[in-house]
């Protein structure tokens, strides 16, 4: 993974092309969208099954941005790591996954 003019090895970064990045800020601005009108939502008093089914489908925005992330972190980062011979790479990787799963 890139660490270029980081002063720690610890404050790891990624470069990400421009439709990658436009591609995971459109589904964030998306998830703030949703987010905010759950707040409106109970700031009106609507109805709780209302409500909930909002914030179902922000949780499954949030998912999806996840499983998005992670995939493009296994083609790019861990297979950079994997080639570079970098002994950490899988069990930093199933770590992730623990995590995640939880």
């Amino acid at each position: 993974m890139e660490n270029k003019g980081n002063k720690c090895p610890e404050c790891r970064h990624k470069v990400r092309d421009e439709d990658e990045r436009k591609l995971l800020i459109n589904r964030i601005n998306r998830i703030e969208g949703q987010i905010g009108g759950i707040r409106r939502m109970v700031e009106s008093d609507t109805y709780c099954p209302d409500i909930l089914v909002q914030i179902s489908a922000a949780s499954s925005a949030l998912a999806s941005l996840s499983k998005l992330l992670l995939t493009n972190h296994i083609k790019t980062c861990v297979l950079e790591d994997i080639m570079a011979g970098e002994q950490g790479a899988a069990d930093e990787l199933a770590q992730l996954i623990t995590k995640l799963t939880r």
